[in-house]
């Protein structure tokens, strides 16, 4: 069932209705400033303070934030409307003629101070949330003298109140900030560690060919020169693929996993998946080496989630790559695959007797299998590994091939 129409829709429904919020609250910033403008005409007071304090609080409010210059910071947005909200409160204490409060000025200064406790550092956070917080609460002191003190304090409790609530407000959202980016730092960290699994398991793989073959070009070298040719091409391409993975594995690491969608026809690709899995099967034994064979049933699907696919592909990179280590006598190498039961099937089996030339710092440090099961199970899959009963090796993996409902 594709669920790709209904994400978008409601990506698309969830866009327009933030676009209409935010919309909508704009617009009553807007008349609320315009009532600001009204009560000062009205009431004969000085226009330009009015103006000034508006158009500093909308410019910090509305300024978008994909435009906004370094310069400009939370703090900087906060403290300069809210400082001349302050004076202007301080001036009207003397002066008449600066005496005006409009919906709009509180409205701003409630904005900045949500923006303030959000977004500012935390240095900064509490002195620009005081700063914005009592400009908001002092203004209806600019009429003390005109009112009765208990009436102004009066005029001052909704004000602290709506402080507080957006205060809190500010802090709730900051706090949701945080969290996000805890997750996103966990996710991302996440990912760079499977990529480095990653990294090390195709290198692996590749430099214990390299090394295998080496060691077959060496004794070939006294007695059967002319055969070294194929070993030697062996060599040089296991480099390669080792050097291809390296630079892509890191490419992703720099740039994210979109670089894997921009790699162009016949680039270097990261290879985890089945269509990639015949060309490590055929590539396995080489000219010298034991013969591979891949059976793939004809149940298994092309379209199985990619990290079944990728899963399915590490345990037979892990097993073939134990092989070389551990198994450098066997001769037969089975790798097959089947599909049963909304299940992907996945048995590597080698004839070997256990015997290992391989020099023991080429041996591995013996976390190959924990990191696959770790894998396998992430997947809610099952790994056995253990001895056949004739002789050689056997890796067994089950792979749930459908994605859990959510």
């Amino acid at each position: 069932m594709n669920l790709l129409p209904a994400t978008d829709d409601f990506t698309t429904t969830r866009t327009r209705r933030q676009g209409c919020l935010r919309a909508t609250g704009i617009t009553m910033l807007l008349l609320l400033a315009v009532a600001d403008v009204f009560i000062a005409v009205v009431n004969g007071k000085t226009l330009w303070a009015v103006l000034l304090l508006l158009s500093l609080g909308l410019a910090a409010v509305l300024w978008p934030s994909a435009r906004q210059p370094v310069w400009l910071t939370p703090q900087l947005r906060t403290i300069v409307p809210a400082g001349v909200s302050v004076a202007l409160t301080a001036v009207a204490a003397t002066t008449e003629r600066m005496r005006t409060l409009g919906p709009g000025e509180v409205a701003v200064l409630l904005c900045l101070l949500l923006i303030a406790v959000r977004t500012c550092p935390p240095r900064w956070a509490w002195l620009c949330a005081v700063l914005a917080g009592g400009a908001t609460i002092a203004a209806p002191l600019r009429f003390h003298d005109v009112i009765a003190t208990e009436d102004a304090l009066l005029f001052m409790l909704p004000a602290a109140l709506l402080t507080g609530v957006f205060a809190g407000l500010g802090g709730y959202l900051r706090s949701l900030d945080h969290r996000r980016g805890v997750a996103v730092a966990e996710t991302r960290r996440a990912e760079r560690l499977a990529m480095a699994a990653d990294l090390h398991d195709f290198v692996a793989h590749h430099v214990t060919g390299i090394l295998v073959q080496t060691q077959m070009a060496r004794m070939m070298a006294a007695t059967e020169p002319g055969r070294l040719d194929p070993v030697l091409a062996g060599i040089e391409h296991a480099a390669t693929q080792a050097l291809d993975s390296m630079r892509v594995t890191v490419g992703i690491l720099r740039g994210g996993p979109e670089e894997t969608a921009r790699l162009k026809p016949g680039e270097s690709r990261l290879v985890g998946d089945l269509t990639a899995l015949a060309e490590l099967v055929e590539g396995f034994g080489g000219p010298t080496g034991p013969k591979a064979e891949l059976h793939r049933d004809a149940s298994v699907s092309r379209n199985l989630p990619h990290e079944v696919q990728a899963a399915a592909y590490r345990v037979v990179q892990e097993a073939l790559t134990n092989v070389r280590r551990h198994a450098a006598d066997a001769t037969e190498v089975t790798v097959a695959l089947a599909h049963a039961d909304n299940t992907l099937h996945v048995t590597v089996r080698d004839n070997g007797r256990g015997g290992t030339p391989m020099p023991y710092a080429a041996r591995g440090g013996g976390f190959g299998i924990v990191g696959l099961t770790e894998r396998v199970t992430a997947l809610g899959g099952t790994l056995h590994t253990g001895p056949r009963k004739d002789h050689g090796w056997e890796v067994v993996a089950l792979l749930p091939a459908v994605r859990p409902a959510d």
